[in-house]
């Protein structure tokens, strides 16, 4: 090992920009190109937006203005402004900030003064200006290096803060914003807060009736199983129904943010309603049928929230506030008194709500030797040799690094020479992968018992570890790696009837992901340019010139390692799968995978004419 000099000179200080930009994980999780709804450039948005709806929550401004662009995102609220003298150090200085003061913030999502400094050091541009009392002040920076500390001017717009910013493309490469991930946090936004109004990109965002409304969007009304049970107290909130899918469906939140891992107050809810409903009924049914199929939000309010990582997505608080009862006991006692007053008051729901128990305890029951003797056949499958290739780090390790968990991600791919090439280019670390024997089972309209009989389902379930819901996913983004042509389409999509049939949690969860490999390589001999689209060769080809050598890529297995790990690296392009809120899934299947109509055959017929002429282009 070489003598390393440790001295006075290899103790180094860093400011508090130069900090954040060093170590951006720290403070905004992963950073990511917007291809995952938790990726940093939607944590800068967060972080900015949050501080307009503590605004709201102490009772000043009703209205939040949200403009986003390609690459600008501004925010404007209506709440008191920042004090005029103080707007730079807000947003320039660490642990700076007024939710120190809890008579002033008492509530807060954000309670260490650094979120605002994050989104400034991690932009290339960031301006700030706060509207006080007749009087304005603006602040503009570079990377977090103040370039314009303006004078105070008269003003004649209403108090607030308005901020714009543009995220580093050095940091966030390939950045961009989907716009139905926005979509779904403004409207978590307005769903926590009933009466407030967001105004975004020409769309309003408005919520009277809270949870009520979330479940409403996020259910299909024809397949719940009664009308959804609406809740609300001192500083909680719940709603709930059944509906007729498998798997449990969680929207949880805490002091209006949105707690994607869940955390000790989801838990403490899950177990609630099952302590609740054996109670009410008075038998001791298992927790899984009570909680199979349910559809459930839950949102708290509380003092001084401990997260467990400063992007605040799993609640780590074991009491309600400094001085007030546990977690546990809190939701525990208000969901014991409140649902079972429910269920008293509307027999029809508690009737339907039984109905659903005891369906879900029928077909546990009918699969369990079946699920028994899939299980022997899992082990005995050697499954951890033969179908998949694992990785180190996982997405449900209780220890270890939690930027590196996000990471974790298993391939499933078709093919001995495609899964080969991905696995002799993948980082060990973070990157499994799954290798399927054959097209998958067409399982639309199947029960979940074709999961345990059919072999490649059951080995992908045991790999995954879904069996028993979503709390053991080993990997944080499972990605369909197939090829791009007639095969590969038909596999994508009958991996996607598979899990939108059984377990539409992992697509409505933002696990489920579609790898975009290069369809071209353009190359002479000074430079090699991989193209994901014909608009992407054609300005290779220009920028080239001289008749460069055009490769088109048919399938993975014709990829080279070495050129693979350049797909699956740094700059690696996923297609997130995602459920629009319109959707419904027993349609989306039946119409793509159910028996053949006269409407399908239209589709297809119209989507060749498109394919000929794109063709006939590319020729000419």
């Amino acid at each position: 090992m070489a003598d390393v000099q440790y001295t006075e000179d290899s103790i180094k200080s860093l400011d508090w920009k130069e900090h954040i930009r060093l170590r951006p994980g720290m403070y905004i999780g992963k950073l990511g190109d917007g291809s995952a709804h938790d990726d940093g450039i939607y944590v800068l948005v967060k972080e900015i937006i949050d501080n307009c709806i503590d605004e709201h929550m102490m009772g000043y401004g009703k209205t939040i203005n949200i403009k986003v662009t390609e690459s600008r995102v501004e925010v404007r609220d209506f709440g008191r402004g920042i004090p005029l003298g103080k707007v730079v150090d807000c947003v320039s200085k660490i642990n700076t900030g007024g939710k120190y003061d809890s008579g002033a913030f008492q509530k807060s999502v954000g309670l260490n003064g650094v979120g605002t400094k994050a989104v400034n050091a991690l932009s290339t541009y960031f301006k700030v200006q706060s509207y006080r009392e007749g009087e304005t002040k603006v602040a503009e920076f570079k990377r977090g290096e103040l370039i314009n500390d303006a004078k105070l001017e008269k003003t004649s717009e209403r108090n607030g803060t308005s901020i714009m910013f543009e995220p580093d493309d050095t940091i966030f490469k390939h950045y961009h914003f989907i716009p139905e991930y926005l979509d779904n946090l403004l409207w978590n936004y307005a769903f926590l807060n009933a009466g407030l109004t967001i105004n975004f990109n020409g769309q309003k965002y408005h919520s009277e009736k809270g949870l009520l409304d979330l479940l409403k969007r996020k259910c299909d009304e024809e397949s719940i199983r009664y009308p959804i049970i609406h809740l609300k107290g001192n500083d909680i909130e719940l709603a709930m129904t059944h509906a007729n899918q498998y798997g449990e469906e969680y929207y949880s939140f805490v002091n209006g943010q949105n707690t994607t891992h869940g955390g000790t107050h989801l838990a403490a809810f899950r177990e609630a309603v099952v302590k609740t409903v054996r109670d009410y009924y008075k038998k001791d049914f298992d927790a899984s049928d009570v909680r199979a199929s349910i559809v459930g939000a839950i949102a708290v309010r509380v003092q001084e929230p401990v997260f467990e990582s400063q992007t605040k997505t799993k609640l780590g608080s074991q009491n309600v506030g400094p001085n007030g009862p546990t977690m546990r006991t809190f939701i525990n006692d208000f969901v014991k008194t409140e649902l079972d007053n429910y269920l008293h008051r509307n027999s029809e729901a508690a009737d339907a709500l039984l109905k659903r128990i005891l369906q879900s305890e029928r077909e546990r029951k009918e699969i369990a030797g079946i699920k028994k003797l899939a299980n022997e056949r899992a082990k005995k499958a050697n499954l951890h040799n033969k179908k998949l290739r694992d990785c180190r780090v996982h997405y449900n390790d209780k220890k270890g690094d939690e930027e590196k968990k996000e990471e974790s991600m298993i391939f499933i791919t078709e093919g001995d020479s495609a899964s080969g090439s991905i696995t002799k280019s993948r980082n060990v670390q973070t990157q499994a992968v799954f290798s399927l024997r054959g097209k998958p089972f067409n399982c639309f309209g199947q029960t979940k018992k074709v999961v345990y009989e059919n072999e490649e389902f059951n080995l992908l379930q045991h790999a995954l570890n879904i069996e028993d819901g979503l709390d053991g996913l080993r990997y944080r983004k499972i990605v369909i790696a197939t090829d791009a042509d007639v095969d590969g389409m038909h596999i994508r999509l009958l991996l996607l009837t598979y899990f939108l049939q059984f377990f539409p949690e992992l697509v409505r969860n933002n696990h489920v992901y579609i790898l975009e490999t290069p369809l071209f390589r353009v190359r002479n001999k000074k430079k090699t340019i991989y193209c994901y689209s014909e608009a992407e060769k054609q300005a290779a080809v220009n920028e080239l010139g001289n008749k460069p050598e055009i490769t088109r890529f048919k399938g993975l297995g014709e990829i080279s390692p070495s050129e693979f790990g350049g797909f699956i690296g740094e700059d690696i392009r996923l297609e997130p799968v995602i459920l629009h809120k319109d959707t419904k899934i027993k349609d989306l299947l039946g119409f793509y995978m159910g028996k053949n109509t006269p409407d399908r055959q239209e589709f297809i017929i119209n989507k060749l004419k498109v394919e000929k002429d794109l063709v006939e282009k590319e020729v000419a």
